[in-house]
């Protein structure tokens, strides 16, 4: 690997890459939503996803990538993982597109308040104050009520905060297993649990077209998260995070070309306020990792 991290205009090209195919698989799951239950979105999340990870997992090492040390960990990150994909899935299908994903993208920010107690991390006032400043925007642009499981504010609120929790075991588990590995695990593990939801809640036989459809999320999904795993390979965290948060860019256009969804002003206020605090997340935080490693150094 040495020598691959001096390309970084390489890695913010794959980092969109896969940036901007995670926001058409979520559009997709919106288009299907309307006519599918979520566990059999998830299903073809997971099942189809299973084959170009397999191919991944084969390239990066065989199955020799799969002996891990922490088994327990591994089915915490896979359970709240794919609870989340539900929550999710509901989320994209009854919300507005940029709502959604503006709201989804409070998970960086609600990991900054997971690392403290389960990474042991220390976290200064102003980072703290991000993340209320993050969670303040994402509730403005969800303003629950009395509709909020109609309006799916509160599954996507929900899935927030899993995946915050599953980013910060996946920062555990990286210690010790592949990140391969890992992806694996959590595709089989979905696939499973999809396949028993299925038949425990029913199936709703699609048309070609829609089979066609079904199939793309998984592709598109399993083929984002290879592109995205590839640009860590070019450049630093530091260079490629900012850039995620092009996704709710993507999805306002999207959603605005496709549905004609136009957010009031008070969404655009709520969106700003994730991103600015967002960003200034990732500005901390890679200043942080830069200053000198010694005990007692200042915690910003």
């Amino acid at each position: 690997m040495t020598g691959h991290r001096d390309r970084p205009m390489l890695g913010v090209a794959t980092s969109l890459l896969a940036i901007f195919l995670f926001v058409v698989m979520d559009s997709t799951v919106k288009w299907l939503g309307a006519d599918y239950p979520t566990q059999q979105i998830m299903f073809f999340r997971s099942a189809v996803a299973l084959v170009p990870v397999a191919i991944f997992l084969f390239q990066a090492g065989g199955l020799s990538l799969l002996k891990t040390r922490r088994p327990v960990l591994h089915f915490l990150r896979c359970a709240l993982g794919t609870t989340a994909m539900a929550c999710a899935f509901y989320g994209f299908s009854v919300m507005k597109l940029a709502d959604a994903a503006s709201v989804f993208h409070t998970a960086p920010l609600i990991a900054v308040a997971f690392s403290v107690p389960i990474l042991g991390e220390q976290v200064g006032i102003r980072r703290w104050l991000a993340v209320l400043a993050g969670l303040t925007g994402a509730l403005i642009v969800a303003r629950p009520g009395s509709d909020v499981f109609a309006t799916g504010s509160v599954f996507m609120l929900t899935a927030a905060v899993l995946v915050a929790l599953t980013t910060t075991f996946i920062r555990l588990l990286n210690q010790t297993d592949h990140p391969t590995a890992i992806t694996f695990y959590f595709t089989a593990f979905g696939t499973v649990v999809s396949t028993v939801a299925c038949i425990v809640m029913g199936w709703e036989t699609p048309t070609v077209f829609d089979l066609g459809l079904l199939c793309g999320v998984g592709l598109l999904g399993g083929t984002a998260q290879y592109f995205m795993t590839l640009s860590f390979r070019y450049a630093q965290v530091s260079v490629l995070s900012p850039f995620k948060y092009l996704a709710i860019v993507f999805s306002g256009a999207i959603g605005f070309f496709v549905w004609g969804e136009i957010p009031d002003r008070y969404t655009v206020g709520g969106i700003c306020l994730i991103l600015v605090s967002g960003l200034y997340t990732i500005h901390r935080e890679t200043r942080l990792a830069k200053s000198p490693s010694q005990p007692g150094s200042a915690v910003i």
